[in-house]
């Protein structure tokens, strides 16, 4: 049998190194008519087959919420046209990513975002990060310096809040201690104060004896991105892209491998966008940036050679591979309009993990969620990525949370060998339909924003605000009826899940500390120190654009703070603009808030929200419909009672009246239901006190009936799940 097994192995290997002898070999024992190829409606009968007469479009094919129709298999007839199909990585429109070798000689950057109160804590995390695998510093400012605000000029809340409180070139210096920054990647996310944060950076380079031509990565200044996040800017927006043009020109003079202008989704993603509609945002506000820099002189090829945009990546695996190949098309085509070269539409891109569908309960599920989404960015050809760490929705993450996250790239790269492979998705005929069908949807919608003036009036008038917040409404009732699942939260819930510890820095006491070092700072030698500052903030007031950097530098220096600095640049600047905020949210929000509100009664009284599910008969005939039953309610944090079956009614009402619980869920098979609900609720409703009684299932034609007699609700897979346990909690008065 083995010789024989060889032999054919051997004859086969052979017809396919020879075409003539593969061909002649195939014609003499019939390949072609044993071994016929089936057609797309071979497939299609036999799929349609197996349905059982149920509808083929209702089962196999679906729709996205960027209105994109999938089906459950493509052809290379689906493929046929795409304008980018034929391209090369390297080349074209970079849907295939802009190097040629994809991550062969340049890896994506292991970029973790940093959180990090005060610098000192920094400091100690940065170091710990850097030497086990972290590539580039993501460096997140608090809200007081991300509005150029001193410690002691800032409300509480405001100071260590989201990142690391920086205000003077001391903090800078115990930041950096110990780390040779021209040998990272750096990615400073400034807010509104990129000039007086690039300021302190700068600074501290000029003490060090660092070239400013050693440092590479990123100054984000997206005042756009902010607007929308925030709802207000604490600057004018001519202010800010005056800062962004004076920030490109420095780093094109003086730092070659500085970006300067950065695009962010991540406000939009988090909203509930679609992926079309959060690129749509995304090229519009690059766009306008484009258009800001050309007006104030600043060359096309520059502007395209500064940029980088940041894009969340959610759990739709194919859909995220295409966004993210979409997006690169997209942005070539915009720079082509302005008459940038190739070189200036290579799109350095940016990703992070989703924060839309992460979840306070059973937190540990994130963990799974974000390696998916890692692993879909490092397929679609994200440059470098934050991946989160399982607790970061909940608490600032521990040493252990971030070593996992850290661990993921590393396993991706090494272990998985995706650096190995450029553009692996590449080919596929539903990736490449799908990229085809996000970017023309996204192109659509982006000419759209561009029809109504652009991304800024655009953001002003609310358009792009109430278009996702319609989406995330979708996707929020979607989460309420169990359309779209959650693991653990909307299904799956962990009934004896202990909590984790959601502690968060005490924000007064850092915001007293860091108040008292930089009251300090600014007395140390009072007299000749605040003479010099003064001196050197004049000569920043009375700098044009393009010095203002130099003479924010000056300033520190001499020992100015990042709120003088701020202060002084933004004298006489004009209307600060406001718009409708997007709501940033989590998908689970509101099983969490259920969940939450059962904790705190049990605490109150020994035990959550009690139901009793009254089985009838023996479960083997209906354990599955028991079972989901009981998930269903366990997701709002209910103690469900479900443990014995009963034979009689009788001994089910003594039991649920035993139990304390006032809601019964009659559960059993249809058949016993007519037999038993006519004489079990009435004798349920007469034993418990103001009784809830429900049947899990669905009523047939006996709902009048059954009702009359005194069942109130249904328990079944088209109920509004969220909606119901919100209703029964209102009910037992735990909701108000």
């Amino acid at each position: 049998m083995r010789s024989t097994l060889v032999l054919n192995f051997c004859r086969i290997a052979s017809m396919n190194s020879d075409p003539e002898t593969k061909n002649h070999e195939a014609e003499s024992v019939g390949l072609r008519e044993d071994f016929p190829v089936p057609t797309y409606d071979d497939w299609k009968k036999a799929a349609e087959a197996l349905l059982k007469g149920a509808s083929f479009e209702k089962k196999l094919q679906s729709r996205t919420y960027e209105g994109i129709e999938l089906r459950p298999i493509y052809n290379p007839e689906d493929t046929e046209g795409l304008p980018h199909l034929g391209e090369m990585p390297g080349f074209g429109h970079f849907s295939r990513g802009y190097r040629a070798n994809g991550y062969r000689a340049t890896p994506w950057q292991v970029s973790q975002e940093l959180p990090c109160s005060t610098p000192e804590e920094f400091n100690r995390v940065a170091l710990s990060e850097l030497e086990r695998g972290v590539s580039e510093l993501n460096i997140l400012v608090d809200l007081a310096t991300q509005t150029g605000r001193d410690p002691d000029d800032a409300r509480i809340g405001e100071v260590g809040s989201c990142g690391v409180s920086l205000a003077t070139l001391a903090d800078v210096e115990k930041a950096f201690k110990g780390i040779n920054l021209p040998m990272i990647s750096i990615y400073l996310r400034t807010g509104s104060s990129a000039v007086p944060v690039t300021a302190l950076l700068l600074a501290y380079a000029r003490k060090r004896g660092i070239d400013y031509g050693a440092i590479r990565g990123c100054i984000e200044i997206d005042p756009l991105g902010t607007l929308a996040w925030k709802g207000d800017l604490p600057v004018s927006l001519d202010l800010s892209y005056r800062d962004m043009a004076a920030l490109t020109r420095f780093a094109e003079e003086r730092a070659p491998d500085l970006q300067t202008i950065a695009v962010q989704g991540h406000s939009y993603h988090d909203g509930g966008a679609t992926a079309v509609q959060e690129l749509a945002c995304v090229i519009a506000t690059g766009a306008a940036y484009v258009r800001e820099m050309l007006k104030r002189g600043v060359s096309i090829e520059t502007i395209g050679t500064r940029m980088r945009f940041s894009l969340s990546i959610g759990s739709n695996f194919f859909m995220e591979v295409a966004k993210l190949r979409a997006v690169r098309v997209l942005w070539s085509q915009v720079i082509e309009s302005f008459g940038g070269s190739e070189k200036a539409g290579r799109m350095h891109l940016h990703s992070r993990t989703s924060l839309l569908n992460k979840t306070l309960h059973d937190p540990f599920v994130n963990l799974l969620r974000s390696t998916t989404e890692a692993f879909s960015a490092v397929v679609g050809g994200t440059d470098g990525m934050h991946i989160g760490p399982y607790d970061e929705s909940l608490r600032v993450p521990d040493s252990f949370s971030r070593r996992i996250a850290r661990n993921t790239h590393l396993i991706l790269g090494e272990e998985c060998n995706l650096s190995q492979v450029t553009d692996p998705a590449g080919g596929s005929w539903y990736v490449e339909w799908l990229t085809d069908q996000v970017a023309r949807k996204a192109w659509f919608e982006f000419q759209e924003i561009e029809r109504g003036g652009g991304m800024a009036e655009a953001l002003k008038a609310g358009r792009p605000q109430e278009m996702i917040a319609k989406t995330a409404a979708r996707r929020l009732e979607s989460v309420a009826r169990r359309r779209d699942v959650i693991v653990g939260t909307n299904m799956y819930a962990n009934p004896g899940e202990e909590a984790m510890d959601q502690t968060l820095p005490d924000f007064t006491a850092i915001q007293r500390t860091r108040s008292r070092e930089v009251e300090n700072y600014r007395t140390s030698g009072w007299t000749e120190t605040h003479a010099s500052v003064m001196s050197k903030l004049n000569v920043l007031l009375e700098s044009e654009p393009s010095h203002a950097l130099d003479a924010a530098v000056e300033a520190v220096l001499g020992g100015a703070t990042i709120g003088e600095i701020s202060r002084t640049i933004t004298v006489g600047d004009g209307d600060h603009p406001s718009a409708p905020r997007i709501r940033t949210h989590r998908l689970s929000e509101g099983y969490e808030r259920l969940r939450d509100l059962c904790a705190s009664s049990k605490q109150d009284t020994g035990h959550a929200p009690l139901i009793f599910q009254a089985n009838i008969g023996p479960s083997r005939a209906y354990r599955l419909r028991a079972d989901w039953t009981t998930g269903f309610f366990q997701t709002g944090g209910f103690e469900v009672r479900a443990d014995v079956d009963f034979e009689k009614p009788e001994e089910a009402v003594e039991a649920a009246a035993s139990s304390g619980a006032r809601i019964v869920v009659i559960t059993s098979t249809d058949d016993r239901y007519a037999e038993v609900i006519p004489t079990l609720v009435p004798a349920l409703k007469r034993t418990i006190d103001r009784a809830i009684v429900m049947v899990a299932g669905s009523p047939g034609d006996h709902e009048e009936e059954w009702g009359r007699i005194g069942v109130d609700d249904y328990v079944n897979i088209k109920v509004n799940n969220q909606g119901m346990l919100e209703d029964l909690l209102s009910k037992l008065g735990v909701l108000s």
